[in-house]
């Protein structure tokens, strides 16, 4: 990965942190996404000693906002002139409902919308660097439906339900994008991390967080979200969801191009984008 530039969201800490430092070690350069600065240098000063490479830089950005991620598009665009790779990483867990500083349920809006709008912004730098690459981070507890009446869960608030969907929409999100991008050269890939122990866990109850003290490393999850961004085996393969370091099937509805066009649409109203295709 020498002379590659790669941005990964959520890096402070669990599989966002373990994946930097992974692209780190094979010689990358990694622009890490945090959204609080001293936990962001903490861990950019850490990846540096144990990689030993100096080419860690660091963007602040609290993802819930889509100003701020406008910005970190931006500042990014001002430092850097291509960009090799990018991992849509950051997410998280809500056990209630609350809203974002734009009037959004905050698990769709991190978890998806920020997935759809960052990407967006940062396309044209990406495609420039072709061949380059885009990996979603994913989950297995994806969602077997997308409710369109209620992706704000107005309708009532389960924090597991609002989680799966937002998976559910990663997966309809990368397979719609790497549609739009077919002959670019750029690829859009997506994966299961595995059940790993990370800071997703903290709202989910004492019991729970005992539960995940089994389960696997957060450098276990990093490897399959490595594998995307940097194995000469994936170059070329597209639109495609990966577990294990391993390509597999995602839920029935998630490769239905109809819901998935919907789902961009609607991604692009509310985030105030060009719907036309990337």
């Amino acid at each position: 990965m020498q002379g590659k530039i790669c941005v990964v969201t959520g890096t402070n800490s669990g599989i966002g942190k373990a994946t930097a430092l992974g692209l780190a070690k094979l010689g990358a350069t990694v622009v890490m996404v945090c959204r609080d600065r001293a936990k962001g240098e903490a861990a950019a000063k850490e990846m540096i000693g144990e990689s030993g490479n100096k080419s860690v830089d660091l963007l602040v950005a609290d993802l819930s906002s889509q100003q701020a991620i406008r910005q970190l598009a931006a500042e990014f665009k001002s430092k850097y002139t291509r960009l090799d790779v990018l991992i849509n990483n950051a997410g998280l867990y809500l056990s209630n409902r609350t809203l974002t500083v734009d009037g959004l349920e905050t698990t769709f809006a991190v978890n998806h919308l920020a997935y759809f709008l960052l990407t967006n912004l940062l396309l044209d730098v990406i495609k420039a660097s072709a061949p380059s690459r885009i990996v979603n981070v994913a989950s297995s507890a994806h969602a077997d439906s997308l409710d369109f009446a209620n992706l704000q869960s107005e309708k009532g608030y389960d924090g597991m339900q609002a989680y799966s969907r937002s998976k559910l929409a990663n997966i309809l999100f990368t397979y719609e994008l790497a549609r739009r991008l077919a002959g670019s050269h750029v690829t859009v890939n997506c994966l299961h991390p595995g059940v790993i122990r990370s800071g997703l866990q903290r709202d989910m109850g004492l019991q729970f967080q005992i539960i995940a003290r089994s389960f696997a490393s957060p450098e276990r999850g990093a490897e399959t979200s490595i594998y995307l961004a940097s194995s000469p085996d994936v170059a070329g393969i597209t639109g495609k969801y990966f577990s294990d370091k391993r390509e597999t099937r995602s839920s029935a509805i998630s490769y239905d191009e109809g819901v998935a066009r919907k789902l961009w649409q609607v991604s692009a109203e509310l985030t105030g984008l060009d719907a036309m295709p990337a």
